[in-house]
């Protein structure tokens, strides 16, 4: 799986929890817009869920398997609904999808040349989410992964590194909005039919590994969705003191 971001470097600034937490919530419920993050800094939102992107979102949702909700989320706090936005570390379009990515779930799924174009912008990172959550199966870890990078989110998990607190503040902010929602049923949808038999896999696999060629990375395993995306204890989930995260242990490199 291609990471998200160049080691080092991060892509926005620290998020300001309550406000993104405001906004996610009116964004989720229809109501007047709060703020939200677009790459560096924050700027106004759109009004209702998937705003002008509605159509476009839900066909992502449809076709990978994710509430529509967690896309216009990740969205909305990626990019501010703007399909310009090109961060400081050049993450590009409403899902801010850095180069490599971008290029991996075009292959993927056979997705045009322009990565600002929003439609296929908003599938290719319903795909990537789709991919975190094969991979890491809790809402969280998933919301890491894909704003640190997969690579150095399992490094970060390993003990070996640190997590930013852009993350932190991303993954605070977002979580409690989309933890409520649960999968929709059904299998993440197949590959593209193959019309030529030079473009056919050496090998079949299940369709619901389809997402990414390197959803099996680390040896963990794309079986069926759970109905019911849910926030077990780790790192970035809340612990019973109140306290934002739960230490890690002292012998790994955790913030």
């Amino acid at each position: 799986m291609t990471d998200q971001r160049p080691a080092g470097v991060g892509r926005r600034s620290s998020i300001r929890r309550p406000v993104l937490l405001l906004f996610l919530s009116g964004l989720l419920l229809g109501l007047a817009p709060a703020h939200a993050i677009r790459a560096q800094t924050v700027q106004a939102a759109q009004p209702e869920v998937g705003g002008l992107y509605a159509v476009d979102i839900a066909e992502a949702a449809h076709r990978f398997g994710i509430p529509a909700d967690w896309i216009a989320a990740v969205l909305a706090a990626e990019s501010n609904g703007d399909p310009t936005a090109v961060s400081s570390a050049g993450a590009m379009g409403l899902m801010q999808l850095m180069p490599a990515t971008w290029d991996e779930q075009r292959a993927l799924h056979r997705l045009g040349s322009d990565p600002f174009q929003p439609r296929d912008n908003i599938l290719a990172g319903a795909a990537y989410l789709r991919a975190m959550w094969d991979r890491y199966r809790t809402v969280t870890d998933m919301l890491g992964a894909y704003n640190f990078g997969p690579g150095r989110y399992d490094e970060y998990l390993a003990g070996e590194r640190g997590l930013p607190q852009e993350t932190r503040d991303y993954v605070a902010a977002l979580a409690p909005v989309l933890a409520g929602e649960p999968l929709a049923p059904g299998a993440l949808a197949g590959p593209p039919r193959v019309t030529d038999w030079r473009e056919a896999p050496l090998f079949v696999t299940a369709p619901i590994g389809a997402v990414s060629a390197s959803n099996l990375h680390g040896g963990r395993s794309a079986d069926a969705p759970s109905p019911a995306p849910s926030l077990p204890l780790n790192p970035l989930a809340p612990s019973p003191a109140g306290a934002l995260f739960v230490a890690r242990p002292a012998s790994g490199g955790a913030p």
